[in-house]
């Protein structure tokens, strides 16, 4: 069985003439540390996309973490790798602390949350909470790339200006490409180095 991507090293991810859905010839490179914005109308393929790219989703052409081409791995292994972060999150046990194996006290601390926060049982979260928490869960794991589908949309301003702050700082330490669905022009200024949208079957790069 081919490795997988190698954990310790920043990798660029890319994807080359790239079909899924109603989407043709996506072709795209985040380096490692940045962030890419994707934008487009409600029903465009943005999520379909996040999930092609995360082998989740049947498609045409090529996706690469670095050299690693995502056609020579086993879904699972590519995707401890490339984790795709939904905007509706899956809980698996009634305790919040349970989907943890790692330290994350710090990270409690940048998003908002408390330590308490690990003994709650996941029925009583808000659904900003689950936000929050989904964000950290994916990064405890350590992915060497993070898709990230409208990763504040239940938060409110304040709250989202940290979030941002904190998933910016993981980028830049980790190496981590980012590409992550938004919509508000003011948060993809804040985050993006780049923007890509959707117009028609198409990804365009936006100024």
């Amino acid at each position: 069985m081919p490795a997988p991507p190698d954990t310790q090293t920043a990798r660029s991810l890319s994807l080359e003439a790239v079909a899924v859905g109603a989407l043709e010839d996506v072709s795209l490179s985040i380096a490692p540390g940045e962030i890419t914005c994707l934008s487009g109308p409600s029903g465009s393929g943005k999520s379909r996309l996040l999930r092609a790219i995360a082998d989740l989703e049947p498609h045409e052409g090529e996706i690469r973490l670095g050299d690693q081409a995502q056609a020579t791995l086993p879904g699972h292994a590519w995707r401890r790798a490339v984790m795709l972060v939904p905007a509706e999150s899956q809980w698996w046990a009634e305790d919040v602390g349970a989907h943890f194996d790692r330290d994350c006290q710090a990270g409690l601390e940048a998003l908002g949350l408390s330590p308490e926060t690990l003994g709650w049982q996941v029925a009583r979260l808000s659904s900003g909470e689950k936000q929050r928490l989904a964000l950290l869960r994916a990064l405890s794991r350590r992915p060497r790339a993070l898709l990230l589908d409208e990763p504040t949309a239940n938060l409110d301003h304040a709250t989202t200006l940290s979030c941002e702050a904190w998933l910016g700082e993981q980028a830049r330490q980790f190496g981590m490409p980012m590409l992550w669905v938004a919509h508000d022009p003011q948060q993809i200024k804040r985050v993006a180095q780049h923007h890509v949208r959707i117009t028609g079957s198409r990804l365009e790069t936006t100024p």
